[in-house]
C-alpha cells in the first residue's frame, strides 16, 4: 500500500536499500558459518529468518513495481492510440 509521500524515487531508494541489507546479511551468514556456539547459531537462525522475510518482501515490491509499469505502459498506449510496437517506439523517440 503506497502512502502519498512515497514517490517513485523514494520507492527505488527503499528497494535499493533492502537489496543492500539482504546482500550484507547473506555475506554475514556465509562468513560466520564456522562459529558453532549456541549463541552464534541462534543469532544466525534469527538472521536467516529475517533474511528470508526480507527477500520475500523485495520480491513483492518488485512484482508490484512491474505491475505498475505495465499498467502505465498500457495506459500510454491507449492514450496515444499506439496500434503497433513500431508506433510505441517512434513515440518514445519524439
Amino acid at each position: 500500500m503506497d502512502s502519498p509521500e512515497q514517490t517513485p524515487q523514494t520507492q527505488e531508494r527503499l528497494i535499493g536499500d533492502l537489496r543492500l541489507v539482504i546482500e550484507n546479511a547473506e555475506e554475514l551468514l556465509k562468513n560466520t558459518d564456522q562459529y558453532t556456539s549456541v549463541l552464534y547459531q541462534n543469532a544466525r537462525a534469527k538472521l536467516a529468518l529475517a533474511l528470508n522475510a526480507a527477500t520475500e518482501e523485495l520480491a513483492r515490491f518488485e512484482d508490484a513495481k512491474l505491475v505498475r509499469m505495465m499498467a502505465a505502459t498500457q495506459a500510454a498506449n491507449i492514450e496515444h492510440a499506439d496500434l503497433s510496437g513500431e508506433a510505441r517506439i517512434m513515440r518514445a523517440f519524439k
